[in-house]
């Protein structure tokens, strides 16, 4: 499953456990190339929350944390950042990315 963020929520579901967040946007190409991506990994994987922030709608939780480009993919472990990748990238490393932080 897939949670939306917002204003209200980001806090909330990025502080417990691993999250992975996708910063995205509709009109971007490469966005658009990493969203069935991540939808993949969301359903193989129901141990990690798997998140995704429009960045046009919220563009100040963007800019909270840094994000310059997009698709930004940012991996929170108990409500701390410990990765971040910008670009498309392949499930394989989505998932290595993961399991490294569940560990």
């Amino acid at each position: 499953m897939v949670v939306e963020l917002n204003n209200e929520n980001f806090s909330k579901v990025t502080s417990t456990g691993v999250v992975l967040v996708d910063f995205w946007a509709a009109w971007c190409g490469p966005c658009k190339m990493l969203s069935p991506i991540v939808d993949e990994v969301a359903e193989e994987d129901s141990s990690v929350v798997i998140a995704k922030l429009n960045v046009d709608e919220f563009p100040e939780l963007a800019g909270k944390h840094g994000v310059m480009s997009i698709p930004t993919l940012m991996f929170f472990k108990d409500g701390v950042l410990q990765d971040t990748s910008i670009g498309v990238v392949s499930k394989n490393v989505i998932k290595t990315k993961l399991e490294q932080l569940k560990s």
